[in-house]
């Protein structure tokens, strides 16, 4: 990625970091993603920082404006099936396994502009969260991952980062508020 503007070197890095430690513990699991039904690109996620809003945005535009487009009629059709006719006010979504609108023919079109949620998912793994103690996930259903023997992937220090990097970005373009959207929420907000 030349020429990448340089308020994304923290998240790049980051996410360097975040690819060399998934496959690292996925490697002594002996697991490697084939894309089942229990995979990321077929998952209800919400996207909740505005630099990978932005980092998918600028991922976007460096595909053709003919892919561009065809992307945003799937995101288009994304939003419709899975919040219904009232896109606008999404407040109860319908989890449906419905692809990722930047899938095609099973691969990711901005994989590696992809976010943290889609490079984490699928292992078991731990967040130590204030006030919560230990939050332990099972990974995907089909990794087959032996319960008993658990490989620590810890994943709070990624999120500890990615919290300062968002704070750093929003600081920088004065985003404020949250934010709670689906990647094809993400390409519908970018395409107006």
């Amino acid at each position: 990625m030349t020429n990448m503007p340089k308020h994304f070197l923290p998240l790049t890095q980051l996410y360097n970091e975040m690819d060399t430690a998934w496959n690292r513990v996925a490697d002594i699991y002996e697991f490697e993603c084939t894309g089942c039904t229990d995979n990321c690109c077929l998952s209800l996620f919400f996207h909740h920082t505005y630099v990978e809003s932005a980092f998918i945005k600028y991922g976007t535009k460096m595909l053709s404006p003919e892919t561009q487009k065809e992307i945003i009629n799937k995101a288009n059709n994304y939003c419709a099936q899975t919040f219904g006719p009232n896109q606008s006010s999404p407040a109860s979504p319908v989890s449906k396994k419905i692809p990722c609108p930047l899938l095609l023919n099973g691969q990711c079109r901005l994989y590696e502009f992809r976010p943290m949620i889609c490079r984490m998912h699928g292992l078991p793994h731990e967040l130590h969260k204030p006030g919560y103690g230990v939050i332990k996930g099972p990974g995907c259903k089909a990794g087959q991952f032996d319960r008993h023997t658990y490989i620590p992937f810890d994943r709070t220090p990624f999120y500890s980062r990615m919290a300062g990097i968002e704070m750093a970005f929003r600081s920088r373009t004065g985003k404020s508020g949250k934010i709670r959207k689906t990647i094809a929420q993400i390409l519908i907000d970018q395409a107006l």
